[in-house]
């Protein structure tokens, strides 16, 4: 699920539920190292609901503020192609230049870049059978195919993606979750095909189906993510290992389980107690808000005075809450991921300001509501992630923001620890059932947290509705007044 991207660097590493997989430094690492980067997008909430849905490769993720993309090429000659970066889907996909939205403007599709099947002399087609859709209706369809695949340096011939003959998406995506949830697997009911992460294994440029994934922090424009191996110098502590959560009795996404919320700020600290924790969580670049459960995000916004806007189910504060000394603290049993408030308030480039001026950011967290509680970017940023698809297992240490430390460890085959990951004792493998919060319009004011004390209206929410009364009015109005 790709509800918004933030470009990083990712490093990953399988480990075992009791004993790590050993991670061995050579020379010349079995690892894949892909760069990412980040690119803007003015309306993260609305993108993040169309996404509902040595042995190492290291690449660089390029960051534009709320999407991570990363750099390929496809087919024989090599075309250049810009992805989005996704943990929370399993296929590659890309748009092609005779597509009904890349030939609508002959500018539609160039940053991104397209792939043109009769120029390759790779190419192979396979079926007509590609169709990946999102909540919203957004989407992709067309073939799948296959044809020579180059990221980071690594080359994969006959790589299997799809190819959007008709799409909504001017920028393609590189899913690289379980195949279990693949497009053609979880839809069409067919086998699994090797996608990026499990090919990279089958053609012996990693060791594990397993890579690590470092964001960096909003200011940054690139991170990485690193195939087959892990970057120790780009976390703090050790690694804390968590089972992941299986759905349907299948293991399909990078689900665990989160037993605490708690607020940090120069009052003191606050430690939310609900009865929707704990709760089970999932990690996803694609997505680029924080999504909880709703009684937790009522009480972070009442602390905080958030400004919440029904209608577009987004959180507004002042832009200069990024300088406080506040932060939220995220904990899975034992490992905690502290974020700081700098990664939680979003600049959109709307020009919205308050009703005195002030100008307005997103707040990185947002209600779940019905869906499963989501960890995007604005939690991913803070945390160095290694995912372990062979074991089905997720390592987590907080992130050394800007490190120029590089100590890349290839993962290997074998059983015994990982220095500086250990496995989560007794860990917590059960979500509370909860009843969801009921949010009604307040006719009080919460003070906001900025320095200047400005006390706004606070806009409430029902779950599943859209209900906004002569309060809420008053604040859109005030709420969407734009600087010229």
């Amino acid at each position: 699920m790709w509800r918004d991207i933030f470009i990083i660097f990712l490093v990953i590493q399988p480990l075992h539920t009791v004993q790590a997989l050993s991670l061995a430094k050579r020379d010349r690492a079995a690892v894949v190292a892909l760069d990412v980067s980040r690119n803007h997008v003015s309306d993260p909430v609305a993108r993040d609901i169309r996404r509902k849905r040595s042995s190492t490769v290291s690449q660089t993720l390029n960051n534009e503020e709320t999407l991570y993309y990363c750099n390929i090429t496809l087919g024989t000659p090599a075309q250049s192609l810009r992805l989005t970066l996704d943990t929370g889907s399993s296929d590659l996909w890309c748009n092609t230049p005779n597509s009904t939205l890349c030939s609508s403007k002959s500018d539609q599709c160039a940053s991104a870049g397209t792939y043109d099947p009769t120029s390759s002399s790779s190419y192979k087609y396979l079926s007509s059978n590609f169709n990946i859709s999102y909540v919203d209706g957004t989407g992709a369809a067309g073939d799948y195919v296959t044809d020579t695949l180059t990221i980071a340096g690594a080359t994969v011939s006959s790589f299997q993606f799809g190819v959007g003959y008709s799409s909504s998406s001017n920028v393609g995506v590189l899913g690289i979750g379980y195949t279990s949830d693949e497009f053609q697997v979880s839809r069409d009911g067919e086998a699994a095909y090797a996608n990026l992460p499990l090919e990279l294994v089958n053609r012996g440029l990693i060791n594990s189906n397993a890579y690590s994934l470092w964001l960096n922090d909003l200011d940054s424009n690139t991170g990485s993510i690193l195939f087959g191996g892990v970057d120790s110098g780009k976390y703090i502590g050790e690694l804390k290992t968590l089972p992941i959560q299986k759905e349907y009795g299948d293991y399909a996404e990078f689900l665990i389980i989160m037993t605490g919320v708690a607020l940090q700020t120069n009052s003191g600290d606050h430690s939310y107690s609900s009865d929707e924790l704990p709760a089970t969580v999932l990690l996803d670049s694609g997505t680029s808000l924080t999504y909880l459960p709703d009684n937790i995000v009522k009480d972070i916004y009442n602390d905080l005075g958030v400004v919440y806007e029904s209608s577009t189910g987004t959180g507004y504060v002042p832009c200069s809450m990024m300088n406080e000394n506040i932060n939220i603290t995220y904990t899975f049993t034992s490992p905690s991921i502290p974020v700081g408030i700098s990664e939680l308030v979003v600049e959109d480039g709307s020009g919205l300001t308050f009703n005195d001026g002030t100008p307005v950011c997103v707040f990185g967290i947002a209600p779940a509501g019905d869906s499963t509680a989501t960890l995007g970017d604005t939690f991913l940023r803070s945390a160095y992630v290694v995912y372990d698809l062979a074991n089905n297992e997720i390592s987590l240490a907080p992130t050394r923001f800007n490190s120029t430390e590089e100590n890349i460890l290839e993962i290997t085959n074998g059983i015994s620890a990982v220095p500086g990951a250990t496995a989560v004792a007794n860990p917590v493998t059960t979500a509370a059932t909860g009843t969801g919060a009921v949010w009604t319009v307040s006719a009080t004011s919460v003070t906001s947290a900025s320095k200047s004390g400005t006390s706004r209206s606070m806009v409430s929410h029902v779950p599943g509705h859209f209900a906004l009364g002569a309060a809420g009015a008053g604040l859109l109005l005030a709420l969407y007044s734009y600087r010229y």
